[in-house]
């Protein structure tokens, strides 16, 4: 309930390494919003790697698939260190992600637009181009014009994403043994690279709220919902008794 709303209804991101849990605090966190208004969550991440695993487990040519694209877009990160563009393909592939992307940003505006509380799982960032939910292309790499073009592009599309600063941000911090332990599946090196860049991260300025992710899962839920509720509540809104269902 809104007894005083403050503009738009509140924007919460939640941010991570994997297996810091964003997936599960999202989803509760989703619960305990629509106690105090129509709420909805959103996944603002890539999903390369989610994308790739259910390729891989197709029957017959899914794992060759698979590993095709982690290829392609192994070789797109890797053009940034030599400022040479990608080939023209894996190009258009990574382009495609963020083409995905901006569909699930605009759909989120839009049931923010509507009055929803919005929970989102990840969240665009510019602070380090190349790291997870951030550019893959270099705007400055030397290569065809089409693929400076699409590097340009995707430059413009998280500069437009990341100008919508979030009213909170939920960082859940996670040293490497408990993410490995949790995403096996995962390379350790990748997962010990992404805790590095976590607390580097400042999505503008935007309120911060460290939790350490390591913590039992009940604690991790009531220092991210007491997060939330001071958010809501400094923007106008009242716990009812029952949740909001929408």
């Amino acid at each position: 309930m809104i007894s005083n709303p403050v503009a738009q209804p509140p924007l919460i991101a939640i941010i991570g390494c994997d297996g810091s849990g964003k997936s599960t605090v999202s989803e509760e966190l989703l619960v305990w919003a629509k106690g105090y208004g129509p709420a909805a969550t959103a996944h603002l991440g890539k999903q390369l790697g989610n994308t790739g695993r259910s390729i891989a487990s197709l029957p017959l040519v899914g794992k060759f698939l698979g590993r095709f694209i982690q290829r392609k877009a192994s070789t797109v990160r890797k053009s940034r260190t030599t400022n040479k563009a990608p080939d023209t393909f894996p190009a258009i592939v990574m382009y495609a992600f963020t083409l995905k992307r901006l569909r699930r940003f605009r759909r989120m505006l839009a049931l923010r637009d509507k009055g929803l509380i919005i929970i989102t799982d990840r969240y665009p960032q510019l602070d380090i181009p190349s790291a997870f939910d951030s550019t893959d292309m270099s705007v400055t790499a030397q290569g065809n014009r089409f693929v400076n073009w699409l590097a340009q592009r995707e430059q413009a599309a998280f500069e437009w994403m990341t100008s919508y600063r979030p009213d909170l941000v939920i960082r859940l911090n996670v040293d490497v043994d408990t993410a490995f332990a949790r995403k096996p599946d995962h390379r350790r090196e990748a997962l010990k690279r992404k805790i590095e860049y976590v607390p580097q991260f400042t999505f503008n300025g935007a309120p911060i709220a460290e939790i350490d992710a390591a913590q039992p899962l009940p604690e991790v839920l009531a220092a991210a919902k007491a997060a939330l509720t001071q958010t809501l509540t400094e923007h106008g809104y009242e716990r009812s008794q029952d949740p909001i269902i929408f």
